[in-house]
């Protein structure tokens, strides 16, 4: 028997069932499967037959190896056994009552004025969370390995495949000083973690708690249990891989900028012709300044009702949001109509600062138009003459949606220097144009680029991508080598 391996383990177990702020991770996979180890270990006593902690110890090293840490080029990846930064990480990122305040404490106050009795708690919470991160598990292997050999001799590959396991989360054990620099500096080894605080608070503050903390981007799903649905694998298009309507991004960018800042900023409508970036161009906003606490959350049209459930919980949090509205547009002034109406303007509640709306549509006023809406010159002069401004009230209601949008930014498809220029700019950012203007191969480019628009979509940036795509692709083009017709035709 190893006594103090024991007394360790109990001493875990009451850190693990003493967590106040932070008792949601008792729920994690890993702290479960941990827990469930030790419980085996502290129950076993003076009995050496060890066949009882083999499961324990299966479940917990499958569960410590599937756990996810932070790449460092951004993402998750599995943890490959380091407890550690395993713990850590769930701290980092838990979403409790600490970590929500943390999120909404301003950035200009100082620490002292955090609410107290919170700063204590989550003090002890952490100083427990660095206990059980330490503890050394690869030890608890080499325990069973030897109880097993000496009360159970004849499994003694059993015992030597445990003590395999145990070497490899001994190896794992400390080697991760270096890969999670973020963690190491707020959770450095053999450390108290509750000196982390201040810094903790202040990470929470730039980056948001949960998985606010973790993703930049989200859905919502409406259901009020997991609203707010990260994306895992968000589109990575960038402001810099995006060519032609500078003016335009330029106004988006301003505004947005002015919003980050906390002055006052206005909902946008980017409306235009299809395939020319509009919601590209908001994606893009997205990944450039989610450092800057800005989260995109895409509301799809037929979710709008839950506009007023969406405001209820952004109220709540301390990072800047746009609600992202893409190919909105309107058969008819429906409940959703009115609903997106009032909250842009009108409505009796106020958006909250920290939420902005900003929407795509190929419809200028977003609704469907019939003619009937609109009224004849007989009815305009008619109206005129009686003073009735009835025959106009459709085609305000149109209107006056659209209206509400502090800004409206017009994409128009390219000309067929626009759309040559926007090819090029992609091609030569993908590696797939090179050389100097004016060669022999740029200009074949620009032939086939101006063929490819006839054959398919038309001039647009949507189009130039495809395009670069298939001469990424290699191969002859349609026009050159048309496929032969199948057998029999």
């Amino acid at each position: 028997m190893n006594p103090a391996l024991i007394k360790e383990a109990k001493a875990a177990l009451a850190d693990i069932e003493g967590l106040v702020l932070f008792a949601k991770l008792r729920d994690r996979p890993l702290i479960q499967a941990f827990t469930a180890l030790l419980q085996a270990l502290a129950a076993q006593g003076a009995d050496k037959d060890a066949q009882g902690l083999i499961r324990p110890w299966a479940c917990f090293m499958a569960s410590l190896v599937e756990t996810e840490l932070p790449c460092q080029e951004g993402g998750l990846q599995q943890g490959q056994g380091d407890l550690y930064h395993a713990v850590a990480w769930m701290s980092l990122t838990d979403d409790n009552l600490f970590t929500r305040t943390a999120e909404l404490h301003p950035i200009t106050r100082a620490i002292d004025s955090f609410p107290q009795g919170l700063f204590s708690l989550a003090g002890l919470d952490l100083s427990r969370l660095g206990r059980i991160a330490a503890f050394a598990s690869s030890r608890v292997g080499f325990h069973i390995g030897a109880l097993i050999r000496e009360g159970l001799p004849y499994l003694d590959k059993a015992a030597h495949t445990l003590e395999e396991e145990a070497r490899f989360l001994r190896e794992a054990e400390g080697q991760g000083a270096g890969a999670y620099p973020l963690l190491d500096t707020l959770f450095p080894y053999h450390s108290d973690w509750s000196a982390a605080l201040a810094d903790l608070i202040a990470h929470i503050q730039r980056s948001g708690a949960g998985s606010l903390g973790l993703y930049r981007a989200f859905r919502w799903t409406g259901l009020p249990e997991a609203a707010l649905q990260p994306v895992q694998s968000p589109d990575q298009v960038r402001l810099s891989s995006l060519a032609g309507y500078e003016q335009q991004r330029a106004l988006v960018i301003a505004n947005t900028l002015r919003f980050l800042e906390g002055k006052p900023a206005n909902n946008l409508l980017l409306y235009g012709d299809r395939g020319t970036g509009k919601s590209a161009t908001v994606k893009a906003l997205c990944n450039e300044y989610a450092k800057q606490g800005l989260r995109l959350l895409e509301v799809p049209k037929e979710q709008l009702a839950a506009l007023p459930r969406i405001l209820e919980v952004l109220r709540c949090r301390g990072l800047h949001f746009i609600i992202f509205i893409d190919d909105l547009s309107f058969e008819k002034t429906d409940d959703s109509f009115t609903g997106l109406k009032m909250l842009l303007e009108g409505g009796i509640e106020a958006r909250p600062s920290q939420v902005l709306i900003y929407a795509t549509s190929n419809r200028r006023h977003l609704v469907k138009e019939y003619a009937a809406d609109r009224p004849t010159t007989a009815m305009a002069a008619n109206a005129l003459a009686t003073g009735d401004m009835r025959a106009f009230d459709s085609m305000q209601e149109q209107f006056s949606l659209a209206d509400r949008f502090g800004l409206t930014v017009v994409f128009t498809a390219p000309v067929q220097e626009e759309f040559l220029y926007i090819a090029e700019y992609i091609a030569r950012e993908r590696g797939v144009l090179t050389g100097a203007p004016q060669t022999e191969a740029w200009k074949t480019f620009r032939e086939n680029a101006l063929r490819w628009e006839r054959w398919f979509n038309g001039r647009s940036p949507r189009t130039a991508v495809q395009y670069v795509d298939w001469l990424a692709g290699g191969g002859g083009f349609p026009w050159e080598s048309p496929p032969a017709p199948p057998k029999g035709v």
